[in-house]
């Protein structure tokens, strides 16, 4: 597709649980190479618009386009194909396989799309993020801490070769220490032009990692725009204090 394109594209998007709708017309563009900070109080929309755009949300309206093509109506499956890669709050990793094991599911995309050559550099890449998962490779995840489960995820989403990542509150739960290594990895993961979606509750590290940011407040986005524009407004300060009101 042409370059100066969106890779990301969503006009008057909305998605509901049964009949509430949980995500109100949303509009929003990312650019190839861009992160984007999605910000809000609990419950302000953040996983909903994530899961919007993976496939995961069965009902959804409006327009959503990736790399030109129309994907607001396609099943995750085939999402997932055309290259946007999750890593859902929780983590989600198969907890009776390897660290190894569950990289191998991870790369299932390309090897099973004419790409499995790719295999290779994006587990070099994963380990070369994560050293300590080099080191556990044979050991079983659910044997792993909460940092090391989370930096599984990440690897394992990389496995794929996405060209858009989703990261879903990423940093819930865990240490400082650990937060500090997983933004080091999203940092150098930016730095080699992955396009990145963070939604994320700690605000001074999603700034520090975006070059945009979105604000949503039930459902709706209430501001957007430059991240170091951003930075003293009223609305994150309410998200600093844990308001949605």
């Amino acid at each position: 597709m042409a370059a100066d394109l969106p890779l990301l594209s969503l006009r008057g998007v909305s998605a509901y649980y049964g009949r509430v709708r949980s995500l109100d017309g949303v509009d929003l563009t990312l650019q190839r190479g861009e992160s984007l900070a999605v910000l809000g109080a609990n419950g302000a929309g953040k996983t909903t618009l994530l899961r919007a755009i993976s496939g995961l949300m069965a009902r959804r309206a409006g327009e959503i386009r990736f790399d030109g093509q129309e994907i607001g109506r396609a099943p995750s499956h085939h999402i997932v194909r055309l290259g946007i890669g999750q890593v859902a709050e929780g983590r989600h990793l198969f907890p009776t396989l390897s660290v190894e094991e569950n990289l191998e599911m991870g790369a299932l995309v390309p090897c099973t799309t004419g790409r499995a050559g790719e295999v290779g550099a994006a587990r070099e890449l994963a380990y070369s993020l994560f050293p300590r998962l080099a080191e556990r490779r044979a050991q079983l995840a659910t044997t792993l801490s909460g940092g090391e489960q989370q930096m599984l995820a990440i690897a394992r989403a990389l496995m794929a070769r996405p060209k858009l990542l989703l990261l879903d509150e990423p940093t819930v739960g865990l240490a400082p220490k650990v937060i500090e290594q997983l933004f080091q990895a999203l940092h150098r993961l930016k730095e080699i032009g992955l396009t990145v979606m963070l939604a994320e509750q700690n605000v001074p590290l999603a700034l520090g990692l975006a070059e945009r940011a979105l604000v949503l407040r039930l459902g709706r986005v209430v501001l957007s725009g430059r991240t170091e524009a951003l930075q003293g407004s009223d609305e994150i300060r309410k998200i600093y204090l844990g308001s949605s009101e």
